[in-house]
């Protein structure tokens, strides 16, 4: 096997575990220890690994927050798939939480209609969900000024007293080892408290937020539903950790049955 295959297999092995042993690669690869040796010294020089007693884990970045003045611009058509299938799952009645995502957003223009009643930390969301004539709660706090979320401990003791059918989460970072992460500990709170306050919760990412890591994390990929519009190929390996959800771009032009 050529140089540039071990490397891209080994590197492969990384993004699927996180972690990969020596002996193990010797044994799948079929060479040598100095060759392995050889190997991860030289993918440890270009920074796709770091060496660690008897093999070598995954570098990984910690991503920066965007405003929302710059993520309402992202992958715009793939939130809007993943806003419209996250909406055929709410039923008449639920009362619903959404938090103050770009992509969460995207369910707004698909709720209109609905009988239901929502809870949000979202000042957009709140307004656009109050034009549509929908039974809306805003909660109080602090107003973050980059993404006009609502957040802090009033925000905390606020939610803790509220109770709901289904739970919509945005994240930035979704890792099969790190799990469900976002930058800010104020905005992980929430999220966890939401989270612990649901029935069910549902995690909406697109395809830019999978193998990412932020700063905090907010629950295990099992703890959660995710709807997304792309299934990373790492994550065939990893199906016991979550359930997925992916919503396709005929779901924008069609209805789509809800999800059980």
């Amino acid at each position: 096997m050529l140089t540039e295959e071990r490397h891209a297999f080994i590197l492969q092995i990384l993004k699927r575990n996180g972690i990969v042993k020596s002996q193990d690669l010797m044994n799948q690869l079929e060479c040598s220890e100095s060759t392995i040796r050889r190997d991860l010294r030289q993918l440890e020089e270009t920074g796709d690994l770091k060496r660690i007693h008897g093999g070598a884990k995954r570098i990984y970045q910690l991503d920066e927050e965007l405003p929302t003045s710059e993520k309402s611009f992202k992958n715009i058509q793939e939130k809007q798939i993943i806003g419209k299938r996250a909406t055929s799952l709410i039923q008449e009645n639920d009362v619903i939480f959404m938090d103050a995502g770009t992509t969460t957003l995207a369910m707004v223009p698909y709720l209109q209609g609905k009988s239901i009643t929502v809870v949000t930390n979202g000042i957009q969301h709140a307004s656009l969900l109050a034009e549509q004539q929908i039974e809306t709660f805003l909660i109080g706090g602090k107003i973050k000024h980059s993404t006009k979320a609502i957040i802090g401990s009033v925000s905390l003791n606020e939610l803790k007293n509220y109770r709901f059918n289904r739970v919509f989460l945005g994240m930035n970072g979704i890792d099969p080892e790190f799990g469900c992460t976002t930058p800010d500990p104020e905005e992980a709170a929430l999220k966890q408290r939401a989270h612990e306050q649901a029935a069910v919760t549902y995690l909406l990412a697109d395809q830019s937020k999978w193998n990412k890591v932020s700063f905090a994390k907010v629950c295990d990929m099992e703890e959660v539903t995710i709807i997304t519009n792309n299934i990373p190929e790492n994550l065939q390996y990893n199906k016991e950790k979550a359930t997925i959800l992916e919503a396709r771009n005929h779901d924008l032009y069609h209805n789509t049955e809800p999800f059980h």
